[in-house]
């Protein structure tokens, strides 16, 4: 049976969603996006010259032809930064998705959820599809669905920590709360981690630092890809309910 995931009218392949940075050279950076199997890359507007093409780039390495460009506003620290960014990305032809960030303190990197949720709802209006990172608030979570956001893009745990989905709960409510799909994005350390994500039933999970800052990345990219695959159709499948006491796995009619 068929498992696409479809946003707004585009269909995506992989759920595994990888970033850039942190890479040591945009030919690893290629390796690793080969090896997840991912067909959406997002790239920040700041880091990466994407709007001069007669440098060197990394749409060099990554063909926008063969995977799907996911700008983002990484680094945006207020409202008319990131609304400047996305519509610098969007006007040197590169995408109308938007990877949404702005950010509200530099030590934690934790959204500044209000200026989020005013860029979200004029971005949605010039209609870019919006794709906010968020922490992990069911509440806010469905404002930015009403704002027009395409999906929601809750934190595991703070950017680049490799903590590990720290709040499933609230993970599971913002999955009740929103009809919008939901992509985690940020805290993933490991394979277990992005397969935790899935299990839940988020709809995707999008990784970069413990990809990119792994022993092995190119080894990292594809445990991911197995393991977002693994995650989603464990989800499918539908797990036992937990008990407190055993069960036998075998019938007991019939023992002499």
């Amino acid at each position: 049976m068929e498992d696409k995931l479809v946003i707004k009218g585009i269909e995506f392949k992989s759920r595994l969603w990888v970033g850039t940075g942190k890479y040591k050279d945009f030919e690893e950076t290629a390796r690793a996006v080969g090896a997840s199997g991912a067909d959406v890359v997002t790239v920040a507007v700041r880091r990466v010259n994407i709007v001069d093409r007669k440098s060197e780039n990394l749409l060099d390495y990554i063909d926008p032809k063969k995977y799907k460009i996911l700008p983002n506003t990484a680094g945006c620290y207020t409202v008319e930064d990131a609304l400047r960014y996305s519509r610098l990305a969007r006007e040197a032809g590169v995408s109308d998705m938007i990877k949404l960030e702005v950010i509200g303190d530099e030590k934690t990197l934790f959204p500044d959820v209000i200026g989020l949720l005013k860029a979200t709802e004029i971005l949605a209006k010039e209609g870019f599809i919006v794709f906010p990172y968020t922490n992990d608030d069911p509440v806010m979570a469905k404002r930015l669905e009403d704002a027009g956001a395409a999906a929601v893009m809750p934190l595991g745990a703070p950017i680049g920590s490799g903590l590990g989905i720290r709040n499933p709960y609230n993970i599971k409510i913002i999955l009740e709360a929103v009809k919008v799909p939901v992509i985690v994005d940020a805290g993933v350390g490991t394979a277990s981690d992005a397969t935790i994500a899935m299990e839940l039933g988020c709809d995707a999970v999008l990784i970069n630092t413990a990809i990119a800052s792994a022993k092995d990345p190119i080894a990292m990219a594809e445990a991911m890809k197995y393991a977002v695959a693994a995650g989603r159709l464990a989800y499918k499948a539908g797990r036992i309910p937990k008990k407190l006491y055993a069960t036998a796995s075998s019938p007991i009619e019939g023992m002499l």
